[in-house]
């Protein structure tokens, strides 16, 4: 076996054990001076909370890529269970633009779009992009967190969308 056909094995391995891993589905948002741009997003997570802090990988070849390394700031909207729809759209369903036609859009006094009824919006200032191999790590620390009852995420797994249920913490 060579070196290149055993990286592709451990690639496609690798990639098979990431779609088990359940995420919560986030549209990021961000804008340059011309455009705003969305993208639908799994590969989020917390740093810190000192700073508060996340982290967002985003795919060097996307055009949100190009925005987020411009702009200052960008929106973590993490959607809730019923807008798989709009989960769709910000994945590639819709051209750019258009995708902000489906839900209810707005923009913070900074100039962020953001999705006024997810289920959480995270408002973020740029404070470093991590270049690593295909995607770049964006880092931003919360300025702004809205938070929304009640608690319906979506989740994405294994290339199907889902939601959590509350598991009874009681049952014997």
């Amino acid at each position: 076996m060579s070196l290149d056909s055993a990286s592709d094995e451990l690639r496609e391995t690798f990639k098979r054990a990431l779609r088990r891993f359940p995420a919560a589905v986030s549209v990021i948002t961000s804008a340059d001076q011309n455009r705003r741009h969305g993208m639908t997003a799994t590969a989020v997570t917390s740093l810190s909370l000192d700073p508060p802090s996340l982290i967002v990988c985003v795919n060097q070849q996307t055009l949100l890529h190009d925005i987020m390394l411009l702009a200052r700031r960008f929106c973590v909207n993490v959607l809730r269970r019923d807008q798989v729809t709009l989960s769709s759209a910000f994945s590639g369903a819709l051209p750019a633009e258009e995708r902000f036609g489906l839900g209810d859009w707005m923009t913070s006094a900074e100039g962020v779009t953001y999705l006024a009824d997810a289920q959480i919006n995270i408002f973020c200032k740029k404070a470093a992009a991590v270049p690593y191999g295909t995607h770049t790590i964006f880092i931003g620390e919360a300025e702004t967190v809205n938070v929304r009852d009640p608690i319906e995420p979506l989740i994405y797994q294994d290339a199907t969308y889902c939601f959590s249920v509350p598991h009874d913490s009681q049952a014997a």
